[in-house]
């Protein structure tokens, strides 16, 4: 697998390999971000229930979704920045 999140300096790149390197690492992110927001959001609806309104358990609802579907946004532009870099995307 291959993850990367941070650029190091040390790899020579032209400017077409080194946008697809940051679309791994916005791909990356964007899916560590979705889904540390989407399990918050499942604990906020479903765990801790009794702490919350009911407009602020609908809000979660809908951003579960939300920030489920932006994950899998993550992994496609991740998908893409890897395909472009040469690897072989599963």
């Amino acid at each position: 697998m291959y993850s990367n999140f941070l650029l190091t300096n040390n790899q020579q790149m032209d400017g077409q390999q080194l946008s697809f390197q940051w679309c791994v690492i916005g791909g990356n992110w964007a899916m560590v971000l979705s889904f540390i927001t989407t399990v918050l959001c499942l604990l906020m609806t479903y765990k801790f229930n009794h702490y919350f309104s009911i407009p602020a358990q609908v809000s979660a609802h809908i951003a579960t979704i939300v920030f489920a579907a932006m994950f899998k946004i993550g992994y496609v532009i991740r998908c893409v920045g890897l395909h472009g870099l040469g690897c072989y995307v599963k």
